[in-house]
């Protein structure tokens, strides 16, 4: 297993850009093609390039797990099919269009945000296959910015309360921990790619970060 770490366009925030399961990372044009093998070889899956809606901020805007992708009504057609040759991809049709900020998934469950529309759930469940529970973490909505699950382990921000950690790891059927990201950032999907083979990490997540990242996914 492996645990790199990198940056992408020269921002630590390699979640908000990015987005990986299983079996596919999506990554923004612009990449060199020495990062997407770096990223290829850490995680140990394919790689997808592509804009969701015009925008390069892809992980904010989809969700996944390796039996499907979720992605915003702004998904454009052409986007959508380049998704298509990696992952089945369904376009979850509502006014919220943030799905990576508002859904925490793996193989084994999900959290989703407590306020989100029927939609989103509904599609977390059918789509993706897993039962879902609403939470907060660290007493926030925002569950997909706030953690990151794996099939091995879930890593959640430093304030996330016991009965939220205790919740989270019913649902996702892991282990979890509690640390920050890029030197304090509480948001730790914003600044790491993570699944049950490797990891990848913004440049500015520290040594004790990094030991704690490796304790909660295994990487």
């Amino acid at each position: 297993m492996t645990a790199i770490s990198a940056d992408v366009f020269g921002s630590p925030n390699i979640g908000v850009y990015c987005f990986c399961t299983e079996r596919v990372v999506i990554v923004p044009p612009g990449l060199t093609l020495r990062k997407m093998d770096q990223f290829e070889h850490a995680l140990g899956v394919e790689v997808c390039k592509t804009t969701i809606g015009g925008s390069t901020l892809v992980g904010a805007l989809v969700s996944g797990n390796s039996n499907g992708l979720l992605v915003p009504h702004t998904v454009r057609d052409y986007e959508y099919q380049r998704l298509r040759e990696f992952s089945k991809v369904v376009t979850v049709n509502c006014r919220w269009t943030a799905l990576g900020n508002i859904i925490l998934a793996n193989d084994l469950g999900a959290v989703v945000h407590p306020e989100a529309p029927e939609e989103v759930k509904k599609a977390v469940e059918e789509e993706l296959n897993v039962k879902s529970v609403q939470s907060n973490i660290a007493t926030l909505p925002f569950v997909g910015a706030l953690g990151i699950a794996t099939n091995k382990g879930a890593l959640l921000s430093p304030g996330t309360i016991k009965d939220e950690q205790s919740v989270i790891a019913s649902a996702l059927h892991v282990e979890v921990q509690l640390s920050s990201i890029n030197g304090g950032v509480q948001f730790v999907r914003s600044g790491i790619l993570a699944n049950s083979k490797g990891a990848v990490v913004g440049p500015l997540t520290r040594g004790a970060e990094l030991m704690q990242i490796s304790r909660a996914l295994m990487v």
